[in-house]
């Protein structure tokens, strides 16, 4: 059984669905339990179709917590005590606490209990609530570290932010970084026209140079920091602005004096499937956030042989090798930020060549049959261990 609060745009949803799909080939068989996500977040319903993944849909289970977690709670336990699966397997914050929580539950004498795996896509006990809400969450996740036999990270910074918050240690730690099917971005036979047709949709001309935010307009992606960059670099350079996505923050930052100012510089194109088109149509793609696990648009970006600028924080790094790549700035000082930017517009031959290296190595690191056989391994690990310690018994 495989839990996750909802299927919303992004890498957890994307690892979600496709681990359900292909698990298959290895022997394991997945019912993957989602809740549902926010209108404004958008969901991967059709990547799910694609791949004839059949989600168990709990429509209690919600990202913000309520009287409907007892009901989402109630009807985990229910479908455990009917599937009495080998593996719970739980995703991101919401997933993993009302997953585990009602594994326990479920299944009260320990002995008896299924594998338990929880995987943190990044972690949001910094950065996102004030200081007693995080504490409280950080005991949370404390509580719920005890009854998991392995704790995932998806990259090594996450793993180590979690340790120093005290949450598990770090034996208790896995890193798995993702991985995607990231053939879709290798399309360089029609990378010209895909290219043209799209940045003719948004206006820009062939000598402008485009700059592209993909990311959730929410609290932790900063969007406002794309702007004031944005501000910064756009004095004397031919070069438009784009931010791919949509979120609570939508109007806010669309009225915005930043936004304004920008004018016509700037294009909001909401949410949109055609993400490697994006990528073509672009020449920088940005990551302005506070915090990350594993920046998925990074990745894709550079699948697609697009050099990237992002904040230096998270498992940024793990996806970004700063200089090579790419280019990293701290997030206290927006005008690093700026300047990093400034240094990929003013220089084609360096985007180009970052670009290629930034393909090469994404590449060869975050593949859909590694992370797959990967998990496979990890189920199989410790199915055996669980199998061994009950006969010693």
């Amino acid at each position: 059984m495989r839990i996750i609060a909802r299927l919303n745009i992004g890498g957890p949803a994307i690892q979600a669905i496709t681990l359900t799909r292909e698990l298959e080939r290895f022997g394991h068989r997945t019912r993957l339990v989602r809740g549902v996500e926010d209108p404004a977040e958008g969901n991967m319903d059709y990547l799910a179709a694609e791949l004839a993944v059949e989600p168990t849909l709990v429509e209690s289970m919600r990202r913000d917590p309520g009287f409907g977690d007892l009901g989402a709670l109630l009807r985990l336990v229910l479908l455990m005590w009917r599937d009495r699966p080998a593996i719970v397997h739980t995703h991101a914050a919401k997933g993993g606490t009302l997953g585990r929580a009602a594994t326990v539950l479920a299944f009260p004498i320990r002995s008896r209990r299924p594998v338990v795996i929880h995987t943190y896509h990044g972690h949001s006990l910094t950065g996102y609530f004030s200081g007693p809400k995080a504490r409280f969450y950080t005991l949370v996740e404390r509580l719920l570290a005890a009854p998991t036999d392995v704790l995932l990270a998806v990259s090594g910074e996450v793993r180590d932010d979690l340790v120093g918050l005290g949450v598990a240690p770090a034996s208790k730690f896995r890193v798995m970084p993702l991985g995607f099917d990231l053939s879709p971005f290798s399309g360089d036979a029609d990378r010209s026209s895909r290219r043209r047709a799209l940045r003719a949709l948004w206006g820009i001309d062939d000598g402008e140079v485009a700059v592209t935010l993909i990311a959730r307009l929410v609290p932790i992606k900063r969007v406002d920091r794309f702007l004031d960059v944005a501000q910064r670099v756009s004095a004397g350079r031919a070069v438009r602005f784009v931010i791919v996505g949509d979120g609570e923050l939508g109007a806010a930052l669309k009225a915005s004096s930043q936004a304004q100012a920008l004018g016509d510089r700037l294009i909001w194109a909401g949410f949109r499937r055609d993400i490697p088109d994006i990528c073509y149509a672009s020449d920088v793609v940005m990551l302005t956030s506070d915090n990350e696990g594993t920046p998925v648009s990074l990745i894709e970006a550079q699948a697609a042989a697009v050099p990237v600028v992002a904040t230096d924080v998270g498992g940024t790094r793990a996806v970004v090798h700063d200089g090579e790549t790419g280019l990293l700035a701290p997030p206290g000082d927006n005008g690093d930020l700026a300047a990093a930017l400034g240094r990929l517009l003013d220089d084609q031959p360096l985007r180009e060549l970052m670009g290629t290296a930034g393909r090469l190595h994404v590449t060869t690191t975050f593949t859909l049959d590694r992370l797959v056989a990967d998990h496979a391994l990890l189920y199989e690990e410790l199915l055996a261990r669980r199998r061994a310690a009950r006969h010693a018994r």
